[in-house]
């Protein structure tokens, strides 16, 4: 009968001659990989809301969800009008922060009206760029301001 501590010891010795294996295996094929770590920088302000517009972290800029406002006011139109305005707006944060749309790689997109959804396509598919950004889509009960749709977009280079 083996001693608890003989069959950990014979698991161990084991384990360490299978990674020196591995490691030997993979000797001349291994590339050391850095890894620098960005620290958030928060861009814009929400003015009397409590939220940045954007955060960069490393190229990655994460962009708070807009709304179809211009001049202070939700633009009126409908859903199209609407989602014009908020691509527009997107656009504007973009290049305030030195991004263009072909550097969004995702969008969220929220509809007061799911039926709004075709009519949202449409626009989005004519100021958009193709290869399109990968995009979820969800139904919600209320958004601020009372608009229809609000889009969130996360950009890289």
């Amino acid at each position: 009968m083996f001693k608890l501590s003989t069959c950990l010891s014979t698991l161990a010795l084991a384990a360490m001659c299978s990674l020196g294996f591995v490691h030997s295996a993979n000797a001349n094929t291994t590339t050391a990989v850095s890894i620098a770590k960005s620290s958030p920088t928060f861009l814009g302000d929400g003015g009397t809301y409590p939220f940045s517009e954007a955060v960069r972290v490393g190229n990655t800029l994460y962009m708070s969800g807009q709304i179809g406002f211009k001049d202070g006011k939700l633009v009126k139109g409908g859903i199209k009008a609407e989602t014009k305005q908020v691509l527009d707006n997107i656009h504007s944060t973009l290049l305030k922060y030195g991004y263009r749309k072909s550097d969004i790689v995702k969008c969220m997109v929220m509809l007061t009206d799911m039926d709004d959804f075709d009519d949202f396509n449409k626009v989005y598919k004519a100021e958009m760029i193709k290869p399109y950004p990968v995009r979820s889509a969800f139904g919600v009960s209320e958004l601020a301001a009372g608009a229809s749709v609000e889009i969130e977009c996360m950009a890289a280079k």
